[in-house]
C-alpha cells in the first residue's frame, strides 16, 4: 500500500458518498499513515455540526496557506454557532464553490452583510436557511429594525458570475411551539421588494434552480411581475408561501423555460379542495403559453405605437418591418360638415394610457404564435387531501390538461389561417419580458403551427416534501432532492 500512487487513492475516493468522505479519508490516514493518501480530500467538503468545530477549524486555517484553497464545499448545519467566528472563518476561504449556512438566533443582519460583502467568483451553490425564532419574547429586532433584507441587497450587487443554484428558506414555526408561546416571533424579511432587486440583478442571470420559501408571505408578485428576470430558470420551489392558482398561472406565463414547479403547503391545494376543481389546474398549466403569447403581443403593439413617430422620420423600420403605409385621401370636400366644438365632457384618461399615432402611419399587425407547454412536473400538497383522493385528482388534472391542449390547437389553427392570408407571424425565442422585437423571430414554415394533441400531462405529485410519502416516479421532488442535496 505504501507504493500506491496518490492518484489511485483519489480515484477510489471519487466513488465514496460525499457525506462520509471526510471520515473515510481520516480513517484511512490513521490506518496506513505511511501511504501517500492525499489529505486535501479532508478539507474538500466541510460540515460544521457544533460551535466548537468552527473555532478549531478557524484556528487550523488561520495561519495556513495551502489548506485554505482546499475547501470547496462548506456548510454550517448547527443553529448555535458563533456568528463572529464564522465571519472570520469564511474570510479566509477564497475558493468555496458550495456554501450552506444555518442562520439562527445568534446571527444579526450585519454578519451576513459582512460575509457577502465581497463577491465569490467560484460560488456555484448558495443555500441560506433561516430559523431565528426565540423562546423568550424580545423586541430588540423590532425596535432596531434588524431584518435580513440587506442580505438580498448585498447579493444583488455582485457581478454577473455563474450561479446555477440558489436556496433561501425560512423554516416554519413549529405548531406545537406556537400553541404554547403567545408572542410574535422575529421577522426574517420585513419587506419583499429586495427579492425583486435580487432576481433582476445581473448576478442571477444564469440561475436555473431557485428555492424561495417564506411562510405565508405573498411572494408571487415580486417574482412574476419582473420583466427579463431569471431567463434560464428551470426549477422553482415556492413551498410554504401564499400562492394561489392565479399566482401559479402568472408564474407559468412569466417563466417560459420552467419545467419543474413545487408548491407544497401553498394555497393551490387548499383552494382546490374539491376534487373536480383540479380540472381547472390542469387546463391552466396547458394554456399558460396562450396567455404568454397574448401578453407579448400586446406589449409589442404598444411598443410599435410608441415608436411610430420615430419610424415616420427614419428611413429604416425595425428588422423585418414593412414601411408605413400612408392612408389615401378620399376625394371630395372635407371638414364642412364636421363640428369644431363639442358640448360633451372630454373623456378622462391619463397621458400614459394614450399613445398618439402620427397621421399617415399604419401600425403593422403582428401576431405571436404560442409555443407548446414544456412543464414536466408539478408538486403540491395539503393536509386536507387524503391519499385516497390522489388518483382521482390526477385523472381530473389530466382531463383539464387535455382540454387546454385542445384549446391550444384551435388557437394555432386560427393563426395558421391568418398566416396564410398574409398576416405576419412571430414566435418567442427568449424571455417574454423583453421589449420590442427582441426575443422574437419570424415564422416562415408551416411546422410552427403544428399542434400536439398527444402531449403528455405533467407529472402531478401530491405526496408532499416527506421522503416517505407516495411519490410519483420522476416527480419534481425527486429532481429537487438531487439539486439541493437535501430533503427539506
Amino acid at each position: 500500500m505504501d507504493n500506491l500512487p496518490a492518484e489511485l487513492y483519489t480515484a477510489i475516493f471519487s466513488h465514496l458518498p460525499a457525506n462520509s468522505l471526510q471520515q473515510d479519508v481520516l480513517a484511512l490516514t490513521r490506518a496506513i499513515p505511511r501511504s501517500p493518501v492525499p489529505i486535501h480530500h479532508l478539507f474538500e467538503r466541510v460540515r460544521l455540526k457544533n460551535a466548537r468545530q468552527a473555532i478549531q477549524l478557524n484556528h487550523r486555517l488561520h495561519n495556513a496557506t495551502e489548506e485554505k484553497t482546499w475547501v470547496k464545499d462548506f456548510g454550517v448545519v448547527t443553529w448555535t454557532i458563533d456568528a463572529d467566528v464564522l465571519v472570520n472563518l469564511l474570510g479566509v476561504l477564497p475558493r468555496v464553490s458550495s456554501l450552506l449556512l444555518f442562520v439562527g438566533p445568534n446571527f444579526a443582519p450585519e454578519h451576513l452583510e459582512e460575509i457577502f460583502h465581497k463577491p465569490r467568483q467560484d460560488l456555484r451553490n448558495l443555500s441560506l436557511r433561516f430559523r431565528t425564532y426565540v423562546n423568550r419574547a424580545t423586541y430588540y429586532q423590532f425596535l432596531k429594525g434588524a431584518y435580513f433584507d440587506t442580505t438580498l441587497t448585498a447579493l444583488s450587487r455582485w457581478p454577473p458570475y455563474e450561479l446555477p443554484t440558489l436556496s433561501i428558506v425560512q423554516d416554519p414555526l413549529d405548531p406545537a411551539i406556537a400553541s404554547v408561546q403567545h408572542f410574535a416571533q422575529p421577522l426574517v424579511f420585513f419587506r419583499l421588494d429586495p427579492i425583486s432587486v435580487l432576481l433582476c440583478s445581473p448576478y442571477l442571470s444564469s440561475l436555473t434552480h431557485l428555492r424561495l420559501r417564506i411562510p405565508s408571505r405573498q411572494v408571487s408578485r415580486f417574482i412574476s411581475n419582473i420583466p427579463s428576470a431569471l431567463p434560464a430558470l428551470r426549477l422553482l420551489d415556492l413551498s410554504t408561501c401564499n400562492i394561489l392558482v392565479s399566482d401559479m398561472e402568472a408564474i407559468l406565463v412569466r417563466f417560459h423555460n420552467l419545467q419543474h414547479l413545487i408548491l407544497d403547503g401553498c394555497s393551490v391545494a387548499r383552494d382546490q379542495s374539491h376534487v373536480g376543481e383540479w380540472v381547472n389546474v390542469g387546463k391552466t398549466c396547458a394554456t399558460a403559453t396562450i396567455r404568454r403569447a397574448k401578453a407579448r403581443e400586446k406589449a409589442l403593439k404598444t411598443w410599435l405605437e410608441r415608436n411610430a413617430a420615430g419610424f415616420l422620420h427614419s428611413d429604416t423600420m425595425p428588422p423585418g418591418e414593412a414601411q408605413p403605409i400612408a392612408r389615401p385621401r378620399r376625394p371630395g370636400r372635407r371638414g364642412l360638415a364636421t363640428a369644431t366644438i363639442s358640448l360633451r365632457e372630454a373623456p378622462t384618461a391619463s397621458v400614459s394610457d394614450i399613445t398618439p399615432v402620427p397621421a399617415g402611419i399604419v401600425i403593422p399587425k403582428i401576431r405571436i404564435v404560442p409555443s407548446s407547454p414544456i412543464l414536466l412536473s408539478l408538486s403540491t400538497s395539503s393536509s386536507i387531501i387524503s391519499d385516497t383522493q390522489h388518483q382521482t385528482i390526477r385523472e381530473d388534472f389530466e382531463k383539464g390538461w387535455n382540454e387546454g391542449v385542445a384549446l391550444l390547437s384551435v388557437v394555432k389553427s386560427r393563426l395558421y389561417q391568418s398566416w396564410r392570408n398574409g398576416v405576419r407571424m412571430m414566435r418567442m425565442t427568449a424571455d417574454a419580458g423583453m421589449d420590442g422585437l427582441n426575443g422574437l423571430e419570424d415564422i416562415g414554415i408551416e411546422n410552427a403551427f403544428q399542434s400536439h394533441p398527444e402531449l403528455d400531462a405533467p407529472i402531478l405529485c401530491l405526496a408532499g416534501p416527506d421522503t416517505l410519502g407516495k411519490h410519483v416516479r420522476g416527480c419534481s421532488h425527486n429532481f429537487a432532492w438531487d439539486v439541493w442535496d437535501d430533503t427539506i
